[in-house]
């Protein structure tokens, strides 16, 4: 899949969480598109990492910024103005569940920080980015969901709770935001290999009982989820919005 083009040389993308996982290999692919990408995360370290793995380039900036405090999704908007003079597309992927008890046993304190990494993050940082492609008058948002948003998964209730708030958002943004042709999807993956799921795909045995439920008999490696949402980003998905494509080697449909 690497020959793949989606001709967005030029354009201006932020990238949330993407210091690693998903979110790095969407940058580093928008690198290859010869895109201007601004990776943002919380923690200063993952940047640099993840600066050094991208390689230094005028091309790429980053940004520490936690997505769920306005102050800085302000602040992150500001320095992506500053530096490029424009704002072409969002791509929403900043991602955090930690494995709770049933809903009924969580304690609302770490109900509150899942929902505001992966619910209010997306809203806030969709919210600054609407107002400012308004103004431009075109722009592109890019969610990524999860399979949990529509399967109860043990363990994962308020992620899919939260996951599932994200394909309502692109609905009604999509609604609202097209008649100033901006169009805003999602990519909602199964599981998918990196350090977030490795508990899971790291274990031999739960691997392959995991495997047994996905027709394409393996699960998602970050390419896979990758190309939608360059696709969804790209001029070729202008006709699309308020969708989400589902990305689980129809996992779901069996």
């Amino acid at each position: 899949m690497t020959g793949m083009k989606y001709n967005l040389s030029e354009k201006v993308v932020v990238v949330t969480g993407g210091s690693r996982g998903i979110g790095l290999e969407i940058a580093r692919q928008l690198l290859v598109e010869n895109a201007r990408v601004v990776i943002c995360a919380r923690k200063k370290e993952g940047l640099d990492a993840a600066m050094e793995s991208l390689g230094q380039s005028d091309r790429v900036l980053a940004i520490q910024a936690h997505i769920a405090r306005q102050e800085e999704v302000e602040h992150l908007f500001e320095r992506v103005q500053e530096k490029f003079s424009r704002f072409d597309i969002l791509i929403n992927n900043v991602g955090m569940n930690i494995l709770t008890a049933s809903l009924a046993d969580t304690e609302p304190a770490l109900w509150q920080k899942i929902i505001d990494s992966n619910l209010n993050g997306t809203y806030l940082c969709s919210r600054k980015a609407a107002q400012l492609m308004k103004t431009q008058g075109h722009g592109k948002i890019v969610s990524i969901s999860s399979l949990a948003a529509r399967k109860s998964s043990p363990g994962m209730g308020v992620y899919g709770i939260a996951k599932a708030g994200i394909e309502m958002m692109t609905k009604v943004l999509a609604s609202e935001l097209a008649a100033s042709n901006i169009q805003v999807n999602s990519v909602a993956p199964g599981m998918v290999k990196t350090k977030f799921s490795e508990p899971f795909w790291s274990n031999e045995q739960l691997h392959q009982e995991i495997c047994k439920g996905i027709p394409a008999g393996r699960i998602a490696e970050p390419s896979d989820v990758v190309h939608p949402v360059l696709f969804l980003a790209s001029e070729g998905a202008s006709f699309i919005t308020g969708q989400t494509i589902v990305v689980d080697g129809g996992q779901s449909i069996v």
